[in-house]
């Protein structure tokens, strides 16, 4: 990753920060831009900004409790203010493929759970078209083999998500098949396809899940409205 993505990754994540309110039950996403946003959120927490996060991951709980920023979970909500995430990739209509980091069930169970969903971007993940970036498909260990031949039959290209030579597991305890589609023509169709196939829990096309889009490119920050 360059310095530039860094830094845009960085002034997106202070961007979105800045845009919750006292009292807001918000959901933190899980990802690098989600790190730079959530050190920005604790330092407006130790200011006094009181607010309570419900996190998509393990990674992002965990950074919450070292920043004191306070969490709650679905048994406590119905639903939530504002959700704020990133993506692997985002397109003109606000489609995005998601779950680069592995969380993306959480995630989208998050987002669909939130009035407002923001996502924080840096100038890379703008694209014309989704498919460049592998789209994630979280499938249950159990017949998994039975799901990858559906997969197979689609004729889609896959990788089973591997950490050290052994499948990644995500936090629900399920596999992630890495899916190379170099060009999604219709996003809301694939989704309907893929999440059809009997084993396939989610995959990480999110479909209409963002009302904000906040962009930095170079030192320049933009918060778009969704088109």
């Amino acid at each position: 990753m360059s310095e530039q993505q860094n830094t845009e990754k960085k002034l997106a994540g202070q961007a979105a920060a800045a845009l919750v309110q006292d009292g807001m039950l918000v959901g933190l996403g899980t990802g690098s831009t989600v790190n730079y946003f959530l050190h920005s959120l604790g330092l407006r927490v130790k200011d006094g900004l009181k607010i309570k996060g419900l996190p998509t991951s393990e990674r992002t709980a965990a950074l919450c409790h070292e920043l004191g920023i306070e969490l709650i979970d679905f048994a406590s909500v119905d639903k939530l203010d504002m959700a704020i995430d990133g993506a692997d990739e985002i397109d003109g209509d606000f489609q995005m493929i998601k779950g680069g980091g592995g969380a993306l069930l959480r995630e989208k169970v998050v987002a669909s759970a939130a009035d407002h969903v923001v996502i924080m971007v840096d100038a890379s993940k703008r694209v014309k078209t989704l498919g460049q970036f592998p789209l994630p498909v979280e499938i249950i260990k159990f017949g998994h083999q039975q799901v990858e031949r559906r997969i197979q039959e689609m004729g889609i290209p896959y990788a089973m998500r591997l950490v050290e030579g052994q499948p990644y597991v995500t936090d629900n305890g399920n596999y992630i098949l890495d899916c190379q589609m170099d060009s999604i023509t219709d996003p809301r169709a694939l989704n309907a396809q893929l999440n059809g196939i009997t084993g396939v829990v989610d995959n990480g096309l999110f479909i209409d899940l963002c009302h904000t889009l906040v962009v930095a490119t170079g030192d320049q920050v933009e918060t778009l409205p969704k088109p």
